[in-house]
């Protein structure tokens, strides 16, 4: 039995006006926080302060949003795919739309590896009647490899400090899976296979859990909707925060920043909010900051 995790209130950071269902929270090098706006088409930045510019609104349905180390702004788009932004013009570009001559079901979330590859989810209308959802990973290189497509919901994904797991929210399972990341044999020199893919952490009540964000320690922020909370789970999976959002109750994910790296923001869907929260663990620098 699990003891009960400790309790956290967060506190308003930001409003974005008009916001729809806020997602995607990424920060920049400058410490901006740039979050996508799914319905509306739109992609904000939020300053330190908390001011809010929208620097994109076009015919799409951003949902998760990367930075790369070379300032490229990199989306997984519902609608159209993978997608970039330029911050300083605003112009959406295609990466990619058409892998093996077929449309995406409708890309999720993603995140950037250290050596650039960037790993990202194809959810699309995947549940457990068609369980068919994909993990994909786009090597630095501009190689694409499905590593999954037998997932029901995949949505928000991180890696562990080591980048030898792969942890994967499995939404209308209402799990977290753990995805073991390894180099193959002999015939697979320079690439990576998957070990047992197994679950990590069950969860209960409603909708499942969506975006993560990972800590130095290998602890894992989960927003989780169906609870109205976002939970911290430890190595071992065990709750060790419960986090309460002090408008509404629909976290949809969670990104790490601040001068220390212990705040956690976290963009929340009823209110069209950013909310705040501090915590006792530093979270991983990401791909853009390393």
């Amino acid at each position: 039995m699990y003891g009960a995790p400790r309790e956290l209130r967060t506190r308003v950071f930001a409003r974005v006006p008009g916001a729809k269902l806020l997602e995607g929270p990424s920060f920049d090098r400058a410490g901006n926080l740039w979050v996508t706006d799914i319905p509306n088409g739109r992609i904000a930045r939020i300053s330190p302060s908390g001011d809010v510019t929208i620097v994109a609104e076009y015919d799409g349905e951003p949902n998760g949003l990367k930075i790369h180390r070379d300032g490229r702004i990199f989306i997984a788009d519902h609608k159209q795919g993978l997608m970039t932004l330029d911050a300083s013009s605003g112009k959406v570009s295609v990466v990619l739309d058409r892998p093996y001559r077929e449309r995406f079901k409708g890309l999720n979330d993603l995140i950037f590896a250290r050596n650039g590859d960037l790993y990202f989810t194809d959810q699309g209308e995947a549940d457990l009647r068609d369980q068919t959802g994909r993990l994909y990973r786009l090597t630095a290189s501009g190689q694409l490899d499905c590593l999954l497509d037998c997932v029901a919901s995949p949505n928000g994904l991180v890696l562990t400090p080591d980048e030898k797991v792969l942890f994967l929210a499995v939404t209308r399972m209402n799990a977290v899976w753990r995805v073991p990341i390894a180099p193959v044999g002999v015939h697979g020199v320079g690439r990576l296979g998957l070990g047992r893919v197994g679950v990590h952490v069950y969860l209960s009540g409603g909708l499942g859990p969506d975006g993560m964000a990972m800590d130095v320690e290998g602890r894992i922020a989960v927003a989780h909707p169906g609870s109205g909370n976002v939970w911290v789970f430890d190595r071992r999976g065990e709750p060790v925060w419960r986090i309460r959002c002090c408008e509404g109750e629909f976290a949809t994910n969670a990104a790490y920043g601040g001068a220390d790296m212990k705040s956690l923001y976290i963009t929340e869907v009823n209110s069209g909010t950013v909310q705040v929260v501090e915590l006792d663990v530093p979270g991983y620098p990401m791909f853009s900051h390393a």
